[in-house]
């Protein structure tokens, strides 16, 4: 997703670059929030990677290679 992409409601997908603002939750394997992004909801995940001055609210599942999901974190990281 672009600097100027928005989105409200809810992704699944094997993989997401977030570079501007998604508020719902995300389902995927690997998760980037870039330097410009912003996720706001549930990230449901294998992979969790926030670039320097990315941006995420919300809570983070971790799920095993085989979609189970294994730990559960609530998190509000503003990383600068």
């Amino acid at each position: 997703m672009g600097k100027n992409g928005r989105v409200k409601g809810n992704i699944v997908t094997n993989r997401l670059v977030v570079q501007g603002y998604v508020e719902g939750s995300v389902e995927a394997d690997r998760v980037e929030i870039k330097a410009a992004g912003h996720v706001n909801g549930e990230i449901t995940s294998i992979e969790l990677v926030i670039e320097s001055k990315g941006i995420f609210e919300g809570n983070s599942i971790v799920k095993n290679s085989s979609n189970h999901a294994v730990i559960d974190k609530t998190a509000a990281v503003k990383k600068a």
